[in-house]
């Protein structure tokens, strides 16, 4: 932003959910197989319409297809960004979905749409099927955001894509010479990163000293800095966080955690992603409330997750197509178990779906699913988990659209 997104996401009116539910416990034996557990490949399925699946071509893939060469023992990260075409004649926003991954050799592939440069491969082609990020080598993270994408090198950032509001964090805006890349430039002044997220028009890094850095769009005081109405295309540091381990971003909110294992927000709130038991947005980090113990987070689109250590799962945020999975349709603005959902490895989301990966190595989704991104074969909502790929799949890992409906396990 200014963003081309709304504070809030726009939600089809042609998926039926009922006000309330009663999930499942779900283990290995209630887990239906729906693809051969013996698939060595990375897996992908959804909306499939520029590419974004990996799969050489643009058909949408109701269950979980293979990322063309990509295997799963090959594979470090996957991060999956990009919206979903919006608008009709000449007001139509062109769809803008990718994904990028990060290879075990330090290599990174991309695939998708490019109208941006955000594949990173020296066009503004759209591409099916993976093929090379130019240049990089050494790579340790990756992230993608609406339409830029990150990567980390020896400690430094990386990042190409558009860059209309700083995104990039190499001294430039889209209106400068050089301002969207097509190709990866070095983010300015920023090392000993260690972790990358990418978001809706803004990036986040996180130091090996537990600092956290922001730059791009200020909307929503997304960078933390008490400041929404200055963008920065330059790295600026988050204001009074030390000792986070992780974060994760959201379209236009961040989930830092700490080392002993509470959680802070900042950013956009309207739907309660923040956890702090309001709408308001914040310009600085907050904490979550009734929130410890946290193993892992997760932004989503405007959604917010926790796995605690032991495998449970909390979540917060929107909640109008039961992406939250507590049983009811009411956004949360506070953390609330999801008690159904046990032995958790991973989870991600976007905007009306959710994704996790179990400890039995299998995944399972609920929330709409207008474009098969449940992956259960079907285009019917499920209030409560579908599998999409069954127990023994060997996955430890799920990625999804930044502001979009497809899904990814690896």
């Amino acid at each position: 932003m200014p963003l081309t997104r709304t504070s809030t996401v726009t939600r089809t009116t042609t998926v039926t959910l009922t006000t309330a539910f009663t999930l499942t416990a779900l283990t290995a034996s209630t887990l239906t197989a729906r693809a051969d557990s013996s698939d060595p490949w990375a897996r992908s399925w959804g909306n499939n319409a520029s590419g974004q699946l990996g799969n050489g071509n643009a058909t949408l893939q109701l269950t979980p297809t293979n990322v063309q060469g990509i295997a799963r023992q090959d594979l470090q990260e996957l991060a999956a960004g990009g919206a979903e075409s919006s608008g009709t004649g000449t007001a139509t926003t062109p769809a803008t979905s990718f994904a990028v991954a990060l290879l075990k050799d330090g290599t990174v592939m991309s695939w998708g749409a490019n109208g941006s440069g955000q594949i990173g491969n020296g066009t503004t082609n759209t591409q099916v099927a993976p093929g090379a990020v130019a240049g990089l080598s050494g790579v340790s993270h990756v992230a993608a955001g609406s339409n830029h994408a990150l990567a980390v090198r020896n400690g430094r950032v990386l990042s190409w894509g558009s860059n209309a509001s700083g995104q990039l964090g190499n001294g430039v805006t889209a209106a400068d010479p050089g301002g969207a890349q097509k190709t990866p430039v070095p983010v300015q002044s920023l090392d000993r990163v260690v972790d990358v997220g990418a978001g809706c028009e803004f990036s986040v890094a996180l130091r090996d000293n537990g600092t956290v850095w922001a730059w791009g769009a200020a909307a929503d005081g997304r960078l933390g800095n008490d400041d929404e109405r200055t963008n920065s295309n330059t790295p600026k540091q988050v204001k009074a966080l030390t000792d986070v381990v992780a974060i994760s971003v959201g379209c236009a909110h961040v989930l830092a955690l700490a080392a002993d294992g509470t959680v802070k927000s900042w950013g956009r709130n309207s739907d309660g992603q923040l956890g702090n038991d309001s709408t308001v947005r914040s310009t600085v980090p907050v904490t979550v409330q009734y929130l410890d113990s946290v193993a892992k987070v997760a932004a989503t689109t405007n959604g917010s997750f926790a796995v605690l250590d032991d495998g449970s799962l909390r979540a917060w945020g929107d909640n109008g197509s039961g992406q939250l999975g507590d049983g009811y349709t009411d956004d949360r603005t506070t953390a609330v178990p999801i008690d159904a959902v046990q032995g958790v490895k991973e989870v991600a989301g976007g905007p009306e779906h959710t994704l996790a990966a179990l400890d039995n190595g299998s995944v399972i989704a609920w929330g709409a699913n207008t474009n098969g991104q449940l992956g259960s074969g079907s285009t019917a909502a499920s209030s409560t988990p579908v599998v999409a790929l069954p127990a023994g799949s060997d996955i430890s890992h799920v990625a999804a659209s930044t502001n979009g409906r497809s899904s990814y396990a690896y």
